[in-house]
């Protein structure tokens, strides 16, 4: 009986910690209609593009900084160049924003998948 128990209890955390999962996790479709992953890591999230010719490439990394608002680094995968980075989360849609100097700067919108 403990046993059972013991796994209702485990498998009860275990959802309970997915219904918490934050809103920028998961897949998106990026503005070249890439898939990238982003994904809890490090007290972070980690930003990995799954489909296309940079597959398998770690492009960013970002972390909470307000209420669906993020804040890290972002990096081109043709140059491999790195820029400071921000996200603003709205619904199924996340603007990525890329700034060299934080004068000259890109934004890309994203769609949940």
């Amino acid at each position: 009986m403990f046993r059972k128990m013991s796994m209702a209890i485990a498998a009860t955390l275990l959802m309970a910690g997915a219904a918490y999962a934050d809103p920028i996790e998961g897949n998106w479709k990026t503005k070249s209609g890439e898939t990238a992953a982003i994904a809890s890591c490090g007290g972070g999230f980690c930003i990995t593009l799954k489909t296309g010719k940079y597959a398998g490439k770690s492009i960013g990394k970002m972390s909470a900084s307000g209420s669906n608002q993020y804040s890290g680094s972002i990096t081109d995968p043709a140059d491999d160049k790195t820029y400071s980075g921000s996200g603003t989360l709205s619904g199924a849609k996340l603007n990525m924003t890329g700034c060299a100097l934080k004068i000259f700067c890109k934004t890309q919108v994203w769609s949940k998948l």
